[in-house]
């Protein structure tokens, strides 16, 4: 069972403000210089307890793999070369739009 099917959500055991530093600090030190330039714009899901992570074009398919090996995995999401998975709001258009 995965996510998108209902599969049962591990309670969060951290605050958000811990999760996030955990995850960046896990990202920014261990996994990110691990990953190809290769996969600029793809989604890391990583294990904020293991360590482990996952990188698929999809956010939601990175953390299915995750919670296959880790179900009980607290996950944070990373777009590799990007600040934030998601972007919320207005954003400025190139002139050629």
């Amino acid at each position: 069972m995965s996510l998108a099917d209902g599969g049962n959500m591990t309670q969060p055991r951290y605050s958000k403000e811990e999760h996030a530093r955990r995850g960046s600090e896990l990202y920014e030190r261990e996994i990110g210089p691990q990953i190809d330039a290769s996969n600029h714009g793809r989604i890391v899901a990583i294990d904020i307890d293991s360590g482990e992570y996952e990188v698929a074009d999809q956010g939601l398919d990175a953390a299915n793999r995750l919670l296959l090996r880790r179900p009980a995995a607290q996950i944070w999401c990373v777009k590799i070369g990007y600040p934030a998975v998601h972007r919320f709001g207005p954003r400025a258009r190139s002139a050629g739009r």
